[in-house]
């Protein structure tokens, strides 16, 4: 089965509200900004019933170059994570 394309995406929930694809472009391109800059300012941003997107900071660490084996060490850095809610799983499983 193939995975749902933006287009595709777009035209579904248009049809589904009764919007227009450019409304609901707008709306979702918004979302996702808002989600960008939340998780930007507070660390988080929560969707109720979806999931939420977090900042998490990773530690530094050994790693290993697999075409060489050669140990190499990996720089802490922080990386966005997102984490599905209880609902969204249950749903889905």
């Amino acid at each position: 089965m193939a995975k749902m394309t933006k287009t595709q995406t777009l035209s579904a929930l248009a049809e589904k509200t009764g919007l227009a694809k450019k409304d609901v472009a707008a709306f979702m391109d918004e979302l996702a900004a808002l989600a960008y800059s939340e998780v930007k300012k507070n660390g988080q941003f929560v969707l109720p019933g979806f999931g939420k997107m977090v900042k998490v900071n990773r530690k530094a660490r050994m790693g290993v170059n697999p075409a060489t084996g050669e140990k190499i060490k990996i720089a802490a850095k922080t990386v966005a994570k997102f984490r599905l809610a209880k609902a969204a799983k249950e749903a889905v499983l």
